[in-house]
């Protein structure tokens, strides 16, 4: 048993140490807004915060979590109101949105350092995260707007 605790819940879940957190939160807790792209970590579809920090949750151990705090989408804010949240949809962001969880996750952790991001620095942060649509410009422009907002909600 290990526990675990996410978005500010307790849970004990009886799995693998090495089972991937993607898996645990997708299929044993059913937290599906952590996507899964391409299980190599290079996409950034299931970034997740571990400690604050962007994290992809495909290539990480569920027993590496252990006795540390995960947030994921759902935790983000539940009502949208987190500034990137707001921003992404002030500005209508995604395309197809498949990415848009691992963007959010990525944003919100440079924004919770970096509070007024330079464009190197969100190039810098958002390195890794694909959007097969090609919403880079848009997303760029959301964090700047986000962090007119107050950045990490």
């Amino acid at each position: 048993m290990i526990k675990l605790t996410i978005n500010g819940t307790a849970h004990d879940v009886d799995v693998a140490d090495d089972t991937p957190l993607l898996w645990v939160l997708r299929d044993t807790l059913g937290m599906t807004g952590t996507k899964y792209g391409c299980g190599m970590a290079l996409c950034g579809a299931c970034t997740v915060h571990i400690d604050g920090a962007a994290t992809r949750a495909c290539i990480t151990p569920v027993s590496a979590v252990a006795g540390k705090t995960v947030t994921t989408i759902e935790g983000l804010s539940a009502d949208r109101s987190h500034p990137v949240q707001k921003a992404w949809m002030e500005l209508d962001v995604p395309q197809c949105g498949y990415c848009q969880s691992g963007q959010i996750m990525s944003a919100a952790a440079l924004l919770a350092k970096t509070p007024k991001p330079s464009d190197a620095d969100i190039d810098t942060a958002m390195a890794g995260n694909i959007c097969r649509c090609g919403t880079y410009v848009r997303i760029r422009k959301a964090i700047h707007r986000a962090a007119e907002f107050g950045g990490e909600g």
